[in-house]
């Protein structure tokens, strides 16, 4: 009897070992931080605000004139960022259209190229006129400084109509006390060594003399 205890009580012992360890629960992995977001570039803007010759028809990434212009105020150290909104094709028509957008920078200083396809297109001059008054007048009252880029036509077009044409940027330089660029392509239109083929855009040595001139016209308001 003794001994059947002893092995009951054997046994019951080796049945009660060291209590089995529970699994442990797998661990949901720790989520990244997100990264934060990109600070918001706080330099005053310049909007360079036009057509095909603004938006760098034709030129390779980082060849237009304003690419070319928010790199040379980097190396001069003059903290502003340019904003292109350029678009090929546009008429004055289509950049009122646009006019939100280019408000929504809050624009320190507006560089406005616009007009040249409507003189190409043969819209009657009295149109391309208001047009270019009502988007000089929205910058203005946003605060922002007006420099208007004049464009002219080939010479098929007629000496009599180019020089209506070239008028309407002059008298709006008066009337509004703009900054005038009488001739965005200065020293590069009808120069084949700085054009494309078509003969309308600047190739990208016409671009950096365009760059040039805008930043030479730029440099004293920027002060």
């Amino acid at each position: 009897m003794l001994r059947f205890c002893w092995i009951a009580t054997a046994v019951l012992l080796c049945g009660c070992g060291t209590p089995e360890k529970p699994a442990t629960q797998p661990t949901a992995p720790v989520a990244a931080a997100p990264a934060p977001p990109p600070a918001a570039d706080a330099r005053p803007a310049i909007v360079c605000f036009g057509d095909s010759i603004t938006a760098g028809f034709g030129l390779d990434a980082g060849q237009s004139f304003p690419d070319l212009l928010q790199q040379d105020l980097d190396r001069r150290a003059i903290r502003y960022r340019v904003v292109n909104l350029g678009v090929s094709g546009d008429t004055t028509q289509d950049g009122l259209a646009r006019l939100p957008m280019a408000l929504a920078e809050k624009p320190a200083v507006v560089l406005l190229e616009l007009g040249g396809n409507d003189g190409l297109r043969g819209i009657p001059l009295a149109i391309t006129q208001a047009n270019l008054a009502q988007m000089i007048e929205a910058f203005q009252g946003a605060g922002a400084r007006v420099v208007l880029a004049g464009m002219s036509l080939p010479p098929n077009y007629g000496a009599a109509f180019i020089g209506r044409f070239e008028a309407v940027y002059k008298d709006l330089a008066v009337k509004y006390k703009l900054t005038l660029i009488p001739f965005l392509l200065e020293g590069v239109g009808g120069h084949d060594e700085f054009m494309q083929r078509d003969g309308i855009h600047p190739n990208a040595a016409g671009a950096r003399k365009v760059e040039a001139l805008v930043m030479r016209t730029l440099t004293p308001l920027l002060k």
